[in-house]
Parts: C-alpha cells; sequence; structure tokens
C-alpha cells in the first residue's frame, strides 16, 4: 500500500496565489519607546492612526508613541458590582429581612429543605 501512495502538494504547505498584480499599501514606521529603555519601530499604512501605546515584545511593558505625551488612564466605564450591591438595588433593606425571615420560618418547619436549592 505504500507504494501507491498518492504523489501531490501537501494542504496548505504552499498557497497556490501569487503577488502578481497585488497592489501594497504605502507604509509608514512609528518608533515606540518602552518604560524600560527598548525602542522599536512598527510598520504600519500610512493612512492610519497609530495607536499611543504599543506592548513591548521583549518585557511586555506598555510602550509609548514617540512624539506623543505619556496617556492617561483611561477611566473605567462601570464600577465593578457584586451581587449584594444588585440585590440593594432591588431591595430595601426592611424587605431583604422580612424575605430572610421568611425562608427561615420555611427551613425550620421542614418545607424547605437545607441540602436543596429552593425553586418555585
Amino acid at each position: 500500500m505504500a507504494d501507491r501512495v498518492l504523489r501531490g502538494m501537501s494542504i496548505g504547505a504552499n498557497s497556490l496565489e501569487s503577488e502578481k498584480g497585488v497592489v501594497f499599501v504605502d507604509r509608514k514606521n512609528v518608533r515606540y519607546d518602552c518604560i524600560c529603555g527598548d525602542e522599536f519601530t512598527k510598520a504600519l499604512a500610512v493612512e492610519s492612526e497609530p495607536p499611543a501605546t504599543w506592548e513591548c515584545a521583549k518585557c511586555g511593558e506598555q510602550a509609548i508613541l514617540v512624539g506623543t505625551e505619556e496617556p492617561e488612564d483611561e477611566p473605567t466605564t462601570k464600577p465593578v458590582r457584586t451581587h449584594w450591591d444588585m440585590l440593594c438595588e432591588r431591595r430595601t433593606q426592611e424587605e431583604l429581612e422580612v424575605l430572610l425571615n421568611e425562608q427561615l420560618k420555611l427551613l425550620r418547619s421542614g418545607k424547605l429543605r437545607a441540602d436543596t436549592r429552593y425553586r418555585n
């Protein structure tokens, strides 16, 4: 069977497309300085706007675009809310105490078991 193996091109090994007729975009080199002292350049399209920061490939820190000031910290869009915060938005403290007392009464009477989840 090995002598009857189909001969041909490996799938995905080589592209059948050529670069004939492809027009590449004009590029510009943009320089970044890292906090730890590394300098590197990135080739970007001429009409693109370079980002203010780029991650340094050597150390992983944020590198700053040369010719701009340090970027300000972006404000978070929303503060992190816990389950308790969301519960307090829906119910008052008094309502929560009433619900807790009702659930405790059901649990103590045996109508609600502690080892299973309560379902309506």
